[in-house]
């Protein structure tokens, strides 16, 4: 019989639920059967934090609520529902009440913030041509590429978007830094991270897209959780 609680990963900005494919395979071979993927619309924080919800309110059990990038903020916003046992920041937002994404990244500006632009309709994309180097550099250039034309970019203002009542303040929480982020300053991980006391910080040698250079190490982190929930 698994015990072993579901698994519901959420995406960042420029992206979608498939930068979690090597994670996905890492967990699958751990055992664990109930993953989940949620794909944002990353319209705002409300929709994506609905979004999130909903897909945790059909899992009949606990849940381990996994947060990359802004996905941080997601969960921070949706993960205070009763089933979520424990929450797992990957290179992620962890705002406070009040705070927003944006208003971190203004506090430390990451080395790409010069490579974001918007576009006519108030999407704000990272440019293809910047992206393996801003967002994903200890991957293959192949790898980049196929991030870099299958982005899914945000509404801008998205960025602006403040958390109401963090769940990390709620619920026992892991948090993974990349020591080589272009896109989220390891000056705020840091931060972020210092504050949410939580049960275990892992720094990794690694780009902002972590979740794909080193899925074993986030797999495990995330396994680490799961098993302390379970206990």
């Amino acid at each position: 019989m698994n015990t072993k609680p579901t698994v519901v990963l959420v995406h960042g900005f420029w992206g979608g639920a498939a930068h979690w494919a090597k994670v996905i395979i890492e967990l699958k071979r751990m055992g664990y059967e109930n993953l989940h993927a949620v794909e944002n619309p990353l319209t705002s924080l409300p929709d994506d934090a609905e979004r999130t919800r909903k897909m945790v309110a059909q899992v009949p059990g606990p849940v381990v609520l996994v947060g990359h990038s802004y996905g941080g903020a997601v969960i921070s916003e949706a993960g205070n529902q009763p089933n979520v046992a424990a929450l797992v920041y990957i290179a992620a937002f962890a705002p406070d009440a009040g705070e927003s994404p944006g208003g971190i990244t203004q506090e430390h500006l990451p080395v790409a913030a010069p490579n974001l632009a918007p576009d006519s309709d108030g999407y704000l994309w990272l440019k293809p041509d910047k992206f393996h180097e801003s967002f994903c550099q200890d991957l293959t250039s192949e790898e980049g590429l196929v991030m870099a034309v299958t982005q899914k970019a945000p509404l801008a203002s998205t960025f602006g978007n403040p958390v109401t009542d963090p769940a990390w303040k709620h619920k026992p929480c892991w948090y993974q830094i990349s020591s080589q982020d272009r896109m989220i300053a390891p000056e705020n991980q840091k931060r972020m991270s210092d504050r949410m006391q939580p049960r275990k910080v892992v720094v990794l040698d690694a780009s902002h897209a972590s979740l794909a250079s080193r899925p074993a190490e986030v797999a495990a982190l995330i396994d680490e959780a799961a098993a302390a929930v379970a206990s």
